[in-house]
């Protein structure tokens, strides 16, 4: 396992012992195969982050904890360790921990491993569940700030939130639904990854709000629970599809569009407007491939930077600031998108 970083270097990013690192790295066995895989993303995570391991100034470790799907998730790695050099000169070092789906209590069991070990700091996606919020309370409780990502947590101690204004991004999308569909007939199918992330919640209530007001005759179906996956979305909305033959347009709210398209495809039944959430690779190929009409996105790099701002003021690096404003909305077309 060749590497160019030293063992403690290895043990902080793995948040295991230098010990338990040197028997895995020279194969002395005794240790479990899910200790092993750990070190080798230790390993993996220190090698994307190189150009900050070697930079002099304060060093923040920073745990980011999220659910979320594969494609986002590595969206927010990508724009994490991307902005990493311009923090300098701090030093901040990232750990990774990524789940889809699962119970609150397999979230809650991690939240409480980083709370046992220390962390400068946690950037946290997660469900609004009593579970988290009660584990987001015991991380304050031993001095260590949370800062939510893309959903809040407002009944939290968390230190902040980072993200877009939810509901504004829901209207936003109703507006644009209203504008193209004009008055031609068609119910709108709304989708859910899950009802317990509250930014799925607000964005719903914003959509729904502003469709009552400017279109009342326009019909919502909704599906939820779906996670975001394809191989749950697609059932779910071919069942939606077979229900009700006048959905012609859809506001993804929670993703899975793959399969979304694909269920409309399989029906031979027609999207004629299709507003999505964030430009992962998925939604970036579709709208390439002008099969979205609109892609609602912010810009997580500056997300991940104003949340590691929030991490280092807790700790007095930066000057204190007032409540971060919420990111701009940017309304993405095959016609305008961002390079890169």
């Amino acid at each position: 396992m060749g590497h160019p970083f030293p063992i403690r270097e290895i043990a902080r990013q793995a948040g295991l012992s230098e010990a338990t690192v040197d028997r895995v790295l020279n194969a002395r066995g005794g240790v479990r195969d899910s200790t092993a895989r750990e070190v080798r993303r230790a390993i993996a995570d220190l090698d994307r982050q190189r150009t900050q391991v070697r930079l002099v100034g304060r060093t923040f470790m920073v745990d980011i904890v999220m659910q979320a799907p594969e494609r986002f998730s590595t969206a927010v790695r990508a724009a994490l360790e991307a902005e990493l050099p311009s923090l300098h000169p701090a030093v901040v070092r990232s750990r990774f921990h990524f789940r889809e789906t699962g119970p609150a209590g397999e979230l809650t069991r991690v939240l409480d491993r980083i709370a046992r070990r220390g962390t400068q700091g946690v950037i946290l996606k997660a469900p609004d569940v009593p579970e988290v919020t009660a584990a987001v309370g015991r991380l304050a409780e031993a001095g260590i700030p949370v800062v939510t990502l893309v959903t809040d947590l407002p009944s939290t101690p968390r230190l902040g939130y980072v993200g877009i204004d939810n509901r504004a991004a829901g209207a936003t999308a109703a507006y644009l639904m209203g504008q193209w569909l004009g008055d031609r007939p068609g119910h709108v199918l709304t989708s859910l990854s899950s009802g317990f992330f509250r930014n799925e919640e607000e964005r719903e209530m914003g959509f729904r709000s502003a469709m009552r007001a400017r279109h009342p005759g326009r019909a919502l179906v909704e599906v939820t629970e779906g996670q975001g996956l394809d191989a749950t979305q697609y059932d779910l909305v071919r069942a939606a599809l077979l229900g009700d033959p006048e959905i012609r347009a859809v506001y993804s709210i929670g993703g899975g569009n793959n399969a979304t398209l694909r269920a409309f495809a399989d029906l031979g039944r027609q999207c004629a407007v299709f507003v999505a959430h964030d430009l992962d690779h998925d939604n970036t190929r579709l709208l390439r491939e002008h099969r979205l009409s609109a892609v609602l996105h912010h810009d997580l790099r500056q997300d991940l930077r104003e949340a590691c701002h929030h991490v280092m003021r807790a700790h007095g690096a930066l000057p204190p600031a007032g409540p971060s404003p919420p990111s701009p909305i940017q309304v993405v077309t095959p016609y305008n998108m961002p390079a890169g």
